[in-house]
């Protein structure tokens, strides 16, 4: 029996402007939170003596975090290193460097060499010994519609049709990996990635345009022990027949407040040949509060506003009041009122909304005949959608990206090489 830690979707460095500066460490405190999450995740590891730990992707929110955020990220992930307990570090969308091209940020731990580390950015079948034996782990990392646009015959098809053609190749590459299993030796798929049955979150729209859906049938694969997911911030599996169980273990703490209400941690699992036990583990991380108020019909707002702060729990959460009110309620406003009211919040956010908006929504005034482009639909949409605010800078990035033609593309010779993989091929698949 081999026993793993099975953990994701770290994104340290993420959500500094929920933060503030601590002063006695200089550290923005989101920061410290990561890590402090990340340390417990750590320490399970080590104290449960764990034989692997599975890394699903997503380190930090880009590829060239900052040194510090690298150096926290790394002085975690040295104690596995120091306590001799292999770990595979899995690429995901959010690893990956201009846009899938130029390598990807874990890369520098293969570089380094560190003892016991395997960084999986391409499909490949890897065989671990372990102080309990061996297990077979498959990565899959991050994958996009690139990998087949760059082929001319793509040319005419359909979004629809290229995703099939993608599907179909990657089940002939991974069915090859299959072949070269040993079937005495557990195994385990690691795999960055979006499936057509799971319940997404915000990753949906920062992935946007990026990444293609997996039919989860691809994974229940009978040669899988266990299917250890990343990129989807909320803990679910995907197979409750657990036939194999197929996990995504979340992000480690809340990110924005759209996982105001999910449950963060990390999963053990045990396994051997044909059997698996997994088991999810909750850690405690900082509080998200949304308090909403409608005032716009109270004769006292400045009360009611009062009076629905003081029902909620705020001690050191990360706190946004949205209310609504009338155009001549402005003055009836006190906001020191409300500041001292939200001061035992660590972090706190006062938006205030014109009912008189909300019912007419602003949209820009077209002429006879005339249009939105589509980034100014968006910013309309975005500004009326008050649950999307945490990630509408990305939204509007994510899709001036792809209004500029600038959808990730790989090098000729690697499309070649998909190109090339046929059912019975033993080749590797190189994705990055």
């Amino acid at each position: 029996m081999i026993k793993i830690l099975h953990l994701s979707d770290i994104h340290i460095g993420s959500g500094f402007s929920h933060g503030k500066t601590n002063p006695q460490t200089g550290q923005n405190t989101r920061l410290e939170d990561f890590v402090t999450t990340l340390t417990t995740c750590i320490d399970r590891a080590i104290g449960s003596d764990v034989d692997l730990v599975l890394f699903g992707g997503d380190a930090f929110p880009d590829a060239t975090p900052p040194p510090f955020v690298q150096e926290a990220f790394a002085s975690q992930f040295r104690r596995l290193a120091d306590a001799k307990i292999p770990t595979v570090l899995l690429v995901g969308n959010h690893d990956q460097h201009s846009l899938g091209q130029g390598g990807a940020s874990l890369c520098i731990y293969r570089t380094l060499g560190v003892p016991g580390f395997i960084v999986g950015d391409s499909l490949e079948t890897h065989r671990i010994e372990t102080k309990n034996g061996s297990i077979q782990v498959i990565t899959l990392p991050w994958l996009t519609r690139s990998t087949l646009l760059t082929r001319p015959e793509t040319e005419k098809l359909s979004l629809s049709e290229i995703n099939h053609l993608l599907i179909d190749r990657l089940s002939t590459v991974l069915e090859g990996e299959i072949r070269k299993l040993n079937p005495q030796v557990p195994t385990v798929l690691l795999g960055h990635l979006m499936v057509d049955n799971a319940e997404y979150g915000a990753e949906r729209f920062l992935a946007v345009g990026k990444g293609f859906t997996i039919p989860l049938s691809l994974l229940t694969k009978p040669q899988f022990d266990y299917v250890a997911l990343g990129h989807v911030h909320r803990h679910q599996n995907l197979n409750p027949g657990n036939n194999p169980p197929v996990v995504y273990p979340g992000s480690i703490e809340r990110v924005d407040f759209s996982e105001e209400k999910e449950e963060k941690g990390y999963v053990l699992v045990e396994v051997e040949p044909g059997k698996c036990h997994w088991q999810f583990c909750p850690i405690p991380v900082r509080k998200f509060c949304t308090i909403r108020v409608d005032v716009s019909e109270a004769a006292e707002p400045q009360a009611k506003l009062v009076k629905a702060i003081k029902k909620h729990r705020i001690k050191d959460a990360i706190v946004r009041l949205i209310y609504q009110l009338q155009p001549q309620q402005i003055d009836q406003i006190d906001n020191t009122v409300l500041h001292d009211c939200l001061n035992e919040a660590h972090n706190y956010r006062i938006q205030p909304e014109l009912v008189s908006q909300l019912m007419s929504p602003r949209l820009p005034e077209l002429g006879a005949g005339g249009g939105i482009d589509p980034l100014s639909a968006l910013k309309t949409y975005l500004e009326n959608r008050e649950d999307l605010q945490d990630i509408a800078e990305e939204m509007l990035a994510a899709a001036n990206s792809l209004l500029a033609g600038e959808e990730e593309f790989f090098a000729e010779d690697e499309a070649e090489k998909i190109k090339s993989a046929e059912p019975n091929s033993q080749d590797q698949l190189q994705l990055f």
